[in-house]
């Protein structure tokens, strides 16, 4: 029998409401449960090579048991986010973010960051990586790191941009690591970035 999902702290304080660049009105918010088939359209929607870039596979669906690991967070040793717009009444998910703290060192994370093709350029990556820092740094992470492919220039540029070390990766040659170290943030998050 499955234990029951439960939540620790649902961070009501990361729902925001962001301007991109050209003047888009995108949501931000934590992930819950009931946003599994929103995580698979969103999937779907991506182009071959992002899929590639994001999740390193060529499936065009998203497995179930994926979905479901993607939704059932317990913002304790894992935070995600997404981010979305309403048109004509209809959600649509254009964005995602996460980190997963390591299980043997509470002090670091290993983060993801994942933007639809349609809304690139427009600062949202950059929106959802600070907040993803934000909250590890207040949660004592001292260290963010990701693996990416070194084809994957969308993240590379954003993870430069962010200030993260490029750090070759010596067991793949096809892969790069990323690594920053974080500041105990001084001011709240929502003081400090307003627009995407």
């Amino acid at each position: 029998m499955r234990a029951p999902y439960v939540i620790h702290r649902y961070p009501v304080h990361l729902i925001d409401v962001i301007r991109a660049v050209d003047g888009r009105r995108i949501t931000i918010r934590p992930t819950l449960p009931q946003d599994r088939e929103l995580q698979k359209e969103y999937f779907r929607s991506l182009s071959a090579e992002s899929r590639h870039s994001r999740f390193m596979t060529g499936l065009k669906e998203l497995p179930d048991a994926v979905a479901e690991q993607f939704t059932s967070i317990d913002y304790r040793g894992h935070l995600a986010l997404l981010a979305e717009v309403f048109d004509g009444g209809h959600e649509t998910m254009i964005g995602e973010a996460r980190y997963v703290v390591d299980a043997g060192d509470r002090e670091l994370c290993e983060f993801a960051v994942s933007v639809a093709d349609g809304f690139r350029r427009c600062g949202l990556g950059s929106a959802l990586l600070s907040r993803l820092e934000h909250e590890a740094a207040a949660s004592g992470i001292s260290l963010m790191s990701a693996q990416t492919l070194v084809t994957n220039r969308a993240m590379l540029g954003l993870a430069v941009r962010a200030g993260y070390r490029v750090i070759a990766n010596r067991c793949d040659a096809s892969q790069t690591n990323l690594e920053k170290k974080l500041a105990t943030p001084t001011a709240p998050l929502l003081a400090q970035t307003q627009t995407a």
